[in-house]
């Protein structure tokens, strides 16, 4: 698991220390998984931001770029081979419960909204506290909801940084296979199509280590020979 963040000047006039944090990548078959935390700074309401998935990849690539130097943010990423790795102890939510605490006790503040990552935004909330309280020793306020970077412009701002962060990755590797690999989701009939030329190249086994092989697309296409 690798981090990343930038620090840059917030506000003195602000009394409460509040952070919005999103994830992109939980789902694909192919690639790292990052979550992203950015505390709230003064100007965000104008900068426009929206759920990411709303956003085209240039417009995201710019907001990214402003909200980074209007604020601090910090990025966690989780790649593939890590993830199935813990998936081995660990269910699904349980590792996203983790990750999202690594940014809520790099940033301390007095208040977060979280995109739950669990169809139950109380149980996430109460994992969270519990898991925070472990490490820090003490309580944060916690706003838990599904599609929060629907309603709040911080957790939009999150999930613009996340997904920007998810989408240079698979760019990156692109570019180093010289191959498509689509956006890495199973639902993606370019990423079916790289991952059907990769069986053809490899033993499950062998498989790349950008590959999620704990997915059951993978499990899949060695179990049946096809989607």
């Amino acid at each position: 698991m690798t981090v990343a963040s930038g620090i840059k000047m917030q506000s003195r006039n602000r009394k409460i220390r509040e952070i919005g944090i999103d994830e992109a990548g939980k789902g694909p078959v192919i690639g790292s998984m990052f979550v992203a935390g950015v505390q709230n700074f003064d100007g965000l309401e104008v900068l426009g931001v929206r759920d990411s998935k709303r956003l085209s990849p240039a417009r995201r690539e710019a907001l990214a770029a402003q909200i980074e130097a209007a604020t601090r943010v910090f990025v966690v990423e989780m790649r593939a081979s890590e993830i199935d790795e813990r998936r081995r102890e660990r269910t699904m939510n349980e590792i996203m419960v983790e990750r999202f605490a690594d940014v809520l006790t790099h940033f301390l503040s007095d208040r977060a909204i979280v995109d739950a990552a669990d169809v139950k935004p109380e149980r996430f909330a109460a994992n969270l506290g519990a898991c925070y309280r472990n490490v820090c020793g003490g309580e944060i306020a916690l706003i838990s909801e599904n599609k929060a970077d629907e309603r709040y412009p911080l957790v939009s701002a999150a999930s613009i940084v996340a997904k920007v962060h998810r989408d240079r990755s698979i760019r990156a590797l692109e570019a180093e296979l010289g191959r498509t690999i689509g956006s890495g989701y199973p639902s993606d009939p370019k990423t079916i199509h790289f991952l059907q030329t990769l069986q053809k190249e490899h033993d499950f086994d062998d498989l790349p280590l950008y590959v999620r092989r704990s997915w059951r697309t993978i499990r899949d296409l060695y179990t049946h020979s096809g989607f």
